[in-house]
């Protein structure tokens, strides 16, 4: 367990903790966190707030812990394994809970989760006949816009907000957009390997 596994472990932690924060019935409890009221029209829930914090310091610690393990050399199958289901829990489970409260539509956790699944599925493979694949652009420019759409979205969408320009939600759907352009480019890119056996079953029967 190295420093940058380390900080991954703390991104888990931290993960769980923000979907414990956004699922917790305080109404049930009979305590509630205060709310702020932003130029007398919005009503922010001040766990929102807090859960917006605490994400972008989880979202830091996502740069941080690769940047180490690469510049030291500390990369381990374990660290993969475990950055991987950090993102995981820290974008898709928020990405349900904003969308079961009403904060975003239903269908963007439904593309980014099954777009996960299929980019996970087609690595998998690959990894498995011994090819490496490397992030693509557009999937980096798909997770930068996830991350400040989140966040804006935890944050009420303020400051834009005040002017009514829905700057969270173009964000999110750019990412959603990004989310299908990549996984159709990882497809391509591997589609070699995934046809692979049945390829070389055509070629025996056509001998």
């Amino acid at each position: 367990m190295n420093l940058p596994n380390k900080i991954t472990m703390s991104r888990i932690f931290m993960s769980l903790f923000i979907i414990a924060l956004l699922l917790f019935p305080f109404d049930a409890t009979g305590f509630s966190l205060p709310k702020l009221f932003v130029n007398e029209s919005i009503v922010v829930d001040i766990k929102y707030m807090i859960a917006g914090v605490l994400f972008i310091i989880a979202s830091l610690t996502d740069f941080v812990d690769g940047y180490i393990a690469r510049k030291y050399n500390l990369v381990t199958d374990l660290g993969k394994m475990l950055d991987a289901i950090a993102d995981k829990v820290l974008v898709n489970a928020i990405l349900i809970i904003l969308a079961s409260t009403g904060f975003i539509s239903a269908v963007i956790p439904v593309i980014i989760v099954v777009r996960d699944i299929v980019v996970d599925t087609i690595k998998m493979v690959a990894g498995n006949k011994g090819r490496v694949i490397a992030a693509i652009k557009s999937g980096k420019l798909k997770t930068a816009c996830m991350m400040v759409g989140v966040t804006l979205t935890l944050f009420y969408n303020l400051p834009f907000e005040l002017w009514n320009i829905r700057v969270s939600d173009a964000l999110l759907i750019i990412a959603c957009v990004l989310s299908i352009v990549s996984a159709v480019e990882y497809f391509y890119m591997n589609k070699d390997l995934i046809f692979e056996n049945q390829v070389k079953k055509e070629e025996i029967a056509s001998e």
